[in-house]
């Protein structure tokens, strides 16, 4: 596959839904009625990691390599010295004062993940049931198959995961070794897990339970966006925290939607709708690489009025510094990430945004 058509692919699985604002995704919703799912005083959102991977032209190389970003995702045999993996805690204070916790997503190079997990004490989180429930924001690989380090420590944790999975993504869930194979048509390990999920599974979907959302507890909402994603995955999960007195906070893993689409439904949908912060990879410029239609996306934050704006991810270095020189309440991070034992190596010395052991409250 030619460079420019991998480009092109990428843009159709995220960018240009975010141009389109709303689109098709929350049309349907101009004729609910407005939803209110309560409220919380406030949620802490901790970086276990946001680096997926290391080096963004060794993960470039692999995807042109084997057919492009519409290739199956398990028929790539991935460089496991590249991988990494997305992980965040959320810690939810309720309106009378408790804390409930919750993890997004569970990373994909194992090894990096128990990693992760050991320095930020999640391992004792799970066991203890600290954490009260994990949400797989997308299948895609850097979120979802590092599962066996999450489920290890608890195999009946209650997971929230978009309904639109594939046979090998069940099949992980349940206990498997994949492999793909390589150009010499030699199989190559990409994923395991050894130990199956026996807790309870809520597949989410576009209708919700009720009124389009999953609400788990009051002030936080759950929503899916059956949108398709490079790498034949399809749709997302994302989270809305109802701040009091603040207003909507919107946490994404990856924003495939669109983060403009994501803020149009929260406007169109949500009772007493005010824009206070976002946190998450926006999915803009992936690879560092620059078009003039991101302006228009930091034009378009910027009509929103978010107070808090804390990226990272696929979000993109380059992006964070030029909305933030725009105006764009971008949150910096810090160095935090150095003391790491491995770091991106598109990382740079602005600290544009949140990385690995930084954290932001709302």
């Amino acid at each position: 596959m030619k460079r420019r058509t991998f480009l092109k692919s990428l843009a159709a699985t995220g960018v240009a839904t975010s141009l389109t604002g709303a689109g098709a995704l929350t049309r349907e919703a101009q004729a609910r009625k407005k939803i209110d799912f309560g409220e919380v005083k406030s949620v802490r959102i901790d970086v276990l990691s946001e680096t997926s991977w290391f080096d963004n032209d060794n993960l470039k190389k692999h995807m042109l390599d084997y057919g492009g970003a519409m290739t199956n995702q398990y028929d790539i045999p991935w460089d496991w010295d590249n991988a990494g993996g997305y992980m965040a805690l959320l810690t939810v204070t309720t309106l009378e004062g408790k804390e409930r916790k919750i993890l997004l997503d569970s990373g994909w190079n194992n090894d990096w993940v128990d990693y992760i997990y050991e320095m930020n004490n999640i391992p004792a989180m799970l066991k203890s049931g600290e954490i009260e429930f994990m949400v797989l924001s997308h299948w895609h690989l850097d979120h979802y198959w590092g599962i066996e380090s999450t489920l290890k420590h608890k195999p009946d944790i209650t997971m929230y995961a978009p309904k639109t999975y594939y046979p090998e993504d069940m099949a992980l869930l349940k206990g498997a070794h994949l492999t793909a194979k390589n150009k010499e048509g030699k199989d190559v390990h990409v994923c395991k897990n050894d130990v199956p999920h026996s807790g309870k599974l809520i597949l989410c979907d576009p209708d919700g339970e009720k009124d389009g959302i999953y609400n788990p507890m009051p002030g936080v909402a759950i929503r899916n966006f059956d949108v398709p994603i490079l790498l034949r995955v399809r749709g997302e999960n994302v989270f809305y925290f109802n701040v009091k007195d603040k207003g909507i906070v919107t946490v994404t893993g990856c924003c495939h939607p669109g983060i403009l689409s994501l803020f149009s439904y929260a406007r169109k949908n949500f009772e007493g709708y005010k824009p206070y912060g976002c946190y998450g990879g926006l999915h803009i410029t992936l690879f560092e690489t620059w078009d003039p239609k991101f302006d228009d996306i930091i034009k378009g934050v910027k009509a929103f009025k978010i107070q808090k704006l804390a990226c990272n991810h696929c979000t993109g270095w380059i992006w964070a510094e030029k909305a933030a020189a725009a105006g764009v309440p971008v949150v910096k991070g810090t160095d935090k990430f150095k003391s790491y034992k491995r770091q991106s190596t598109v990382a740079t010395a602005s600290n544009a945004f949140l990385t690995n052991g930084d954290h932001v409250v709302f």
